[in-house]
């Protein structure tokens, strides 16, 4: 059995220069934890894989495709590939969710540029 505990993860260093932690990584799947602080957010992009996301604290705005919705605390968003999807914080206390690839991307995320 293994067992981790988020606090004990590193902060990984991404292109959206948040608080993203990998709980999860083989060839199969990621599991990772992503925190925004009030008036965060990720930047646009596309994933070559299905991406589920949990939302584990706080409230936030999702954007999937054209559509965008508030979510919160024990909501399942699902974000097909290669669609444009985000996470916004606009609330005063942090988001936290959980972001689930399966199968484990083996293409790089394309960002949107906002121009």
């Amino acid at each position: 059995m293994i067992i981790r505990k988020l606090s004990d993860m590193e902060i990984m260093e991404t292109a959206h220069g948040v608080d993203a932690r990998n709980l999860y990584n083989t060839d199969d799947a990621m599991i990772t934890v992503i925190t925004l602080t009030p008036g965060q957010n990720l930047k646009r992009h596309i994933t070559p894989v299905d991406v589920a996301f949990y939302v584990l604290e706080g409230t936030g705005v999702v954007e999937v495709g054209e559509e965008k919705s508030e979510v919160t605390k024990d909501s399942l968003v699902e974000s097909p590939k290669d669609i444009v999807h985000c996470w916004y914080n606009e609330s005063d206390a942090d988001l936290r969710f959980m972001v689930i690839k399966a199968p484990k991307p083996n293409k790089k995320t394309t960002f949107i540029s906002d121009n």
